[in-house]
C-alpha cells in the first residue's frame, strides 16, 4: 500500500479553508490508497469554551465535512483518516473519522485527552478499534494515546498491520517512542502530525511537525521536517506485520507472562 501523510498548517475556525488544501493535496497525489491527517485538523486545536468547541463541531456522518470526505475518497477510489471535532448529542469528542471509497466507516474517540482538551472534550469510552481498510488491518490512535503502550498493544492484538495515528504534538518525545510501539507490536505505524502554533487566551503551542513512517521491526521508512508543510509518501508491505516471531523460538505475542503482570 501507498501511504500518504499530509502534513500542514490548519488555520484556526477556518474549515472551508483547511478542507480546500487538503482536498488540494489528496487529489495532487492521486496513487496514495490511504491517507492519514492530522488531529483537529479541519478546526484547529486550541479552544477557550465548549461553545466555541461546540460551535466549530460537526455530526458524523451527517456534516458538511463527512460530506467532502466521502466525495473525495469516492473519485480517487482510496481512503481517508481525518482528525476532526465530533459532535454526539451535548458531548464533543476529539475523533478520527475513517473514510473508505465513498463510504463511512465510523469514527475512533480519543481516549486520552491531554491537557486543557478535558476541559472541553468527553473522552472515548470504546477499546480503540481496528478497521478493514483497503484490504488491510488498520488500527486508529489520536496523538497523547502514544505514551500509554496499552493503546498500540490493544490494537494489535485485535490484527492490526498498522497503527494510523493523527496527531497535534507539542511535546519532544513521541517520534522516537513510536519506534518502539512498532518493535514492541511489529506493526508498520505513521504519525501525522500538524506544524506551526495557535496563541489562544495568553497561551502558546508550537507544534513540533516530523511526520513519519515506520515499519514492523521499527525502521524509520520516512520523515518530514519540523516546519515544512509536505506530503510524506510511503510504501508498506503490511502483510509483514502478520509474522509475530521474534526468532525461530520466540512469539511476540504467544511469549507473554500475562499471569504475571499486574
Amino acid at each position: 500500500m501507498k501511504i500518504g501523510v499530509y502534513q500542514f498548517y490548519p488555520e484556526w475556525g477556518q474549515k472551508e479553508q483547511n478542507l480546500l488544501k487538503i482536498r488540494e493535496a489528496i487529489y495532487f497525489h492521486k496513487n496514495v490508497d490511504l491517507w492519514v491527517l492530522p488531529e483537529l485538523c479541519t478546526t484547529g486545536y486550541q479552544f477557550t469554551s465548549k461553545a466555541e468547541l461546540t460551535a466549530l463541531a460537526e455530526e458524523f456522518p451527517d456534516g458538511e465535512t463527512a460530506h467532502e470526505i466521502m466525495q473525495m475518497t469516492a473519485d480517487l477510489q482510496n481512503a481517508l483518516i481525518i482528525g476532526v471535532a465530533e459532535k454526539a448529542g451535548s458531548d464533543v469528542f476529539n475523533s478520527a473519522a475513517v473514510f473508505e471509497k465513498g463510504n463511512f466507516l465510523g469514527t475512533y474517540r480519543k481516549i486520552h485527552l491531554f491537557y486543557k482538551e478535558k476541559n472541553y472534550f468527553t473522552p472515548g469510552e470504546e477499546i480503540p478499534r481496528v478497521f478493514d481498510i483497503m484490504g488491510a488491518r488498520v488500527g486508529v490512535m489520536i496523538c497523547f494515546d502514544w505514551i500509554f503502550p496499552e493503546t498500540a498493544r490493544t490494537l494489535a492484538l485485535q490484527g492490526a498491520e498498522l497503527l494510523a495515528h493523527s496527531a497535534n504534538l507539542v511535546l519532544p518525545y513521541c517520534q522516537q517512542a513510536m519506534i518502539t510501539r512498532s518493535i514492541e507490536n511489529r506493526c508498520f505505524t505513521v504519525t501525522a502530525n500538524r506544524i506551526g502554533s495557535e496563541e489562544r487566551d495568553g497561551e502558546k503551542l508550537v507544534f513540533t511537525g516530523m511526520s513519519q513512517a515506520t515499519d514492523y521491526t521499527g525502521v524509520r521508512l520516512a520523515q518530514l521536517k519540523e516546519d515544512e508543510e509536505k506530503v510524506l509518501i510511503a510504501d508498506m508491505d503490511l502483510a509483514l506485520a502478520n509474522n509475530k516471531n521474534i526468532t525461530t523460538m520466540n512469539h511476540l505475542f504467544e511469549d507473554r507472562r500475562i499471569n504475571l503482570y499486574k
